[in-house]
């Protein structure tokens, strides 16, 4: 049976929720996150979420265009949690080089640990959904800040932006082939490494 469409109510930014409303979004992404971890993208439907969560379909779509923003949104949250962890431990090395390494693998062993749940977001944030776009604007924005870490405060903030940006797109690009079996992620840390130091070895 065909899902019904979402409500004409736009869902809401998580930064503009109540408490109670944050509380259900929370809900409904841990109920995401648990569907995609037993069966990946294609376990995580919409009616599932909201049975699982305690949420009424409506309301879930009152936050959520579909299960594409749903995982998306997941993968943000995630992200969000790891900069928090890394502005607690930050990241290590004796070159700029090294600390993005360290950064870029401490992300991927950790979506290493969950790889259905890898494949569904990372399958999510690809959707063209103008609520996945956010996303996807969420999780780079995130990923600037994460990395910008490794840098020094006088570090040229042009190159510094250019140079985070491409990582984060040779990461992304190396979780898309691991996620779909073109590489180990052994193999897409070295990739990720192989990038950093070509970029910034120069400014060691």
């Amino acid at each position: 049976m065909a899902e019904p469409t979402r409500s004409d109510e736009a869902p809401s930014r998580a930064d503009q929720l109540t408490k109670s409303q944050a509380a259900r979004r929370e809900r409904a992404i841990a109920a995401a996150m648990e569907l995609a971890r037993e069966g990946g993208y294609d376990a995580v439907q919409m009616r599932d979420v909201a049975q699982r969560a305690d949420i009424a379909l409506g309301t879930l779509y009152r936050y959520f265009s579909g299960k594409d923003h749903l995982l998306a949104a997941a993968l943000a949250d995630w992200v969000e949690e790891l900069e928090r962890r890394v502005a607690v431990r930050p990241p290590r090395g004796e070159t700029i080089a090294d600390q993005l390494v360290d950064i870029l693998r401490r992300a991927t062993r950790a979506m290493e640990k969950e790889p259905q749940l890898s494949g569904a977001v990372i399958r999510a944030l690809s959707c063209r959904d103008p609520q996945v776009i956010e996303c996807q604007q969420d999780v780079s924005n995130a990923m600037f800040r994460i990395q910008s870490s490794a840098f020094p405060d006088d570090f040229d903030p042009v190159i510094r932006a250019r140079a985070t940006k491409a990582l984060g797109h040779v990461w992304f690009s190396a979780l898309v082939g691991w996620v779909n079996g073109w590489v180990g992620i052994t193999e897409a840390g070295d990739e990720l490494a192989s990038a950093a130091h070509l970029m910034l070895d120069h400014y060691a």
